[in-house]
């Protein structure tokens, strides 16, 4: 049977970062199970080489792990990892990716994620920001709230580069504010939820 029915209603987690993301990614990996229920999708904002996270990251989660490409189904209990160079987007269930729209200075593939998410998700929307330079995601953090998602910031102690998730803290549409390890366990306390409510 070649054509599967494509959920569309389970939560994603949209996990930004950028300088210094790779620890985090790697801390919160090791602390989430492999069966929670979501999507999770790393926005890590690399112009100017190739991604390796999807080369490195299996080693920290038994989860597959996939370097995105157009029309690319999404499904639970999946890492997907955005290539560099371009905006991501999603609509019926797929990814899509476009050239990115902001090729010089700070890159905002982060926050035209989110904004795709917020327009075209069903599933409850989980944003994670963490580590990284600028303030890449925070333009859309009050949009997700606005839709029922909920937000969290990495613990600025706790990220080797604050400007991120300092900049997600300073618009005020920030629900929790936690190290790598306990936004692992509040992924799970949220999926916990959607479930019990399924």
């Amino acid at each position: 049977m070649k054509h599967k029915l494509v959920m569309k209603n389970f939560p994603i987690v949209c996990v930004g970062g950028s300088a210094g993301g790779l620890d985090a990614y790697i801390r919160l990996l090791k602390c989430l199970p492999t069966n929670t229920g979501v999507a999770i999708v790393i926005v890590n904002h690399i112009t100017l080489m190739p991604t390796q996270l999807h080369e490195v990251l299996p080693r920290f989660t038994g989860m597959p792990v996939e370097l995105i490409t157009d029309n690319l189904v999404i499904e639970p209990n999946h890492v997907f990892i955005i290539p560099a160079n371009r905006d991501l987007h999603v609509d019926d269930g797929v990814f899509h990716l476009k050239p990115i729209s902001k090729p010089r200075g700070w890159p905002d593939v982060i926050t035209v994620f989110l904004k795709s998410l917020t327009a075209y998700w069903d599933g409850k929307l989980i944003a994670v920001i963490v580590s990284g330079y600028d303030g890449d995601g925070a333009a859309a953090l009050c949009g997700i709230q606005e839709v029922g998602g909920i937000t969290i910031a990495q613990k600025l102690d706790t990220a080797s580069q604050p400007d991120m998730p300092e900049s997600a803290i300073d618009t005020g549409c920030i629900d929790f504010v936690l190290t790598p390890e306990d936004i692992a366990k509040e992924i799970v306390r949220i999926a916990q939820g959607e479930a019990k409510t399924a």
